[in-house]
């Protein structure tokens, strides 16, 4: 059985009703592959949830972008994977790398938040990735593989999660990882899961690509015989992420 194509759009702290249901619009009349092909989840602002589940064609599925490390209480301003469940949102997007820079998240603490979402029945796009500076120190895979052992540690089952390796230096600043860089890393992602977890994980899990991913890239990069799929900032607010989904055939073909 081999790892089905993935594709996640985030949308990031973007969007309004109007463009949100414009979006939705887009992409319930958009032409794709279909769900044995291709798995589709989008990832609007927690305000526009519910709105987006309920719009949103069948197939295609939601994720939140963030929750709470435990079970909720007196957590102002946060949301916990236990109103997710109960909203019926089916995945959430853990340790971007936005949250690790920007409020300071740790590899622990994003390794906490993967494991108790999973033990709330959440499915778990968990995010890793090195920064310029750590790549030109030639530190990528050492910062890669210490974020993944922090969730490693702390989950048993693989089968909810899906890793999406994101280099920092390529997420909205238009500068891609070439097809063989992102190939590289994921491969050696793939490697340490194996050595690291065992065999049947590392060949099960999906790794997946993001960092400016456009529908100018999206089918080369999709060649690479480990990148199952991509996580989609920017232009997964534009029709173009249609075009992103489709490049799903490139493995299918």
């Amino acid at each position: 059985m081999g790892r089905k194509f993935f594709v996640g759009g985030n949308w990031k702290c973007n969007g309004t009703t109007d463009q949100v249901e414009k979006i939705v619009k887009t992409l319930n009349e958009g032409q794709v592959p279909p769900s044995d092909v291709v798995e589709v989840v989008v990832s609007p602002p927690y305000v526009f949830l519910p709105v987006v589940k309920s719009q949103l064609r069948p197939e295609f599925q939601v994720a939140a972008q963030n929750c709470w490390v435990k079970k909720g209480g007196a957590f102002t301003g946060e949301v916990s994977a236990e109103m997710l469940v109960n909203l019926g949102v089916p995945w959430v997007i853990l340790g971007h790398s936005e949250r690790r820079a920007l409020l300071g998240e740790s590899n622990e603490f994003v390794g906490d938040k993967v494991a108790y979402a999973l033990s709330q029945g959440l499915k778990v796009i968990a995010c890793v990735g090195e920064t310029l500076e750590q790549r030109e120190s030639g530190s990528t895979m050492d910062v890669v593989a210490a974020q993944t052992k922090a969730i490693a540690e702390r989950i048993s089952d693989w089968k909810n999660v899906v890793v999406a390796y994101e280099p920092v230096w390529a997420i909205g600043t238009g500068k891609v990882a070439t097809p063989a860089q992102a190939q590289e890393v994921h491969a050696s992602l793939r490697d340490w899961l194996k050595t690291n977890v065992n065999p049947e994980v590392a060949e099960s899990t999906r790794i997946i690509y993001g960092g400016s991913v456009t529908a100018a890239n999206c089918k080369e990069l999709a060649g690479q015989p480990d990148v199952d799929g991509f996580l989609v900032g920017g232009a997964s607010l534009k029709p173009e992420f249609i075009n992103i989904i489709n490049s799903a055939t490139v493995k299918s073909a």
